[in-house]
């Protein structure tokens, strides 16, 4: 009779050892699946990486950080603006067989603030992309004000030519994180036929800030004028403000803080 108990006690000692060790097993599995659940969450909230060239030309990753070089924010304003405000009347060009064969520009129509239908360059229309979005509907509105409806005609003679040339970008001063003000001087210069040139000074004070990065669609089906519009996109900045920049003294002479001592006065 004591035998037979004694292997009831050694069957439900087992029985209950199984069943702790099967329970104990239950809890770290469901551990180890909220770990990984929450790992997951972490991964799908986290930034894709940006992508750097730098200036040797070597491509680097670089992780969700909206800091950039203050060298990469002026040529962005200055290929940004030159783009915007140089009107010829032609679209640009891809290679060199374009370039011998230069098309047309018959500009794109915008809106404007009373109602009008204007006209600005295909160019212009690409460069406005450089812009936060709430600005640039404004901002390309002001430009169709600005451009003469000359600059899309054929005949040679009528027709208007502009082109923006920058005296000097300022190094840009961070005003916010992620967000930087440049002061530009430039004259807007025009011409039309044999004419004289009309020069018009155009020193701006340009805010710009980082943005994040942006999901591509299928390239195989973008159009040219996409891929130009992304490609405008790829500098990862935009201009969200211009104001006009009162310069104090003559700008190889101003100081670094001239823009404070300007809106003081």
């Amino acid at each position: 009779m004591v035998p037979l108990l004694n292997k009831r006690k050694q069957k439900g000692n087992l029985l209950l050892t199984f069943a702790i060790a099967t329970f104990g097993l239950h809890l770290l599995t469901l551990l180890l699946l909220i770990i990984q659940g929450l790992t997951i969450r972490q991964l799908s909230l986290q930034k894709s990486p940006t992508f750097v060239q730098l200036v040797d030309g070597k491509p680097v990753t670089k992780n969700h950080n909206l800091q950039r070089k203050p060298e990469d924010i002026q040529e962005f304003v200055s290929k940004t603006m030159i783009s915007m405000f140089n009107w010829s009347g032609k679209l640009a060009t891809r290679n060199i067989d374009e370039a011998t064969n230069l098309k047309k520009d018959v500009g794109i129509s915008i809106k404007t603030p009373g109602g009008s239908s204007k006209k600005v360059t295909t160019n212009s229309w690409i460069s406005s992309f450089a812009f936060s979005e709430d600005f640039r509907k404004g901002f390309l509105s002001a430009v169709a004000e600005l451009t003469p409806p000359e600059v899309f005609l054929s005949n040679t003679d009528g027709a208007i030519l502009a082109e923006l040339k920058i005296t000097r970008v300022y190094p840009p001063q961070q005003i916010e994180p992620d967000k930087w003000r440049v002061g530009m001087v430039a004259n807007l210069v025009t011409k039309r036929g044999k004419d004289k040139r009309i020069v018009i000074p155009f020193n701006k004070d340009i805010f710009v800030q980082a943005v994040d990065t942006f999901d591509y669609p299928i390239t195989a089906n973008l159009t040219d004028l996409q891929k130009a519009i992304y490609a405008t996109r790829g500098d990862k900045l935009e201009i969200y403000e211009i104001r006009d920049l009162c310069l104090t003294d003559k700008y190889d002479n101003l100081a670094t803080d001239g823009f404070n001592r300007c809106q003081n006065r």
